[in-house]
């Protein structure tokens, strides 16, 4: 059960990144689409995952 929490945890805080993420970056157009695959991401990835969701934006992917 511990464990459970540990990663809602981090799931419920990867969707607050991605909301502060697009906030900032609405202004250079370059949003990241909040839905459970990106969220997922950046929860268990943490920085990293936001980063990576950011070059496949740029690039296109």
């Amino acid at each position: 059960m511990h464990i459970f929490f540990k990663y809602l945890k981090r799931f419920v805080l990867g969707g607050f990144m991605l909301y502060a993420y697009n906030l900032i970056a609405v202004t250079f157009n370059i949003t990241v689409p909040i839905n459970l695959f990106t969220i997922a991401t950046v929860g268990l990835l943490d920085i990293p995952g936001l980063f990576s969701l950011v070059i496949l934006k740029i690039v296109g992917l």
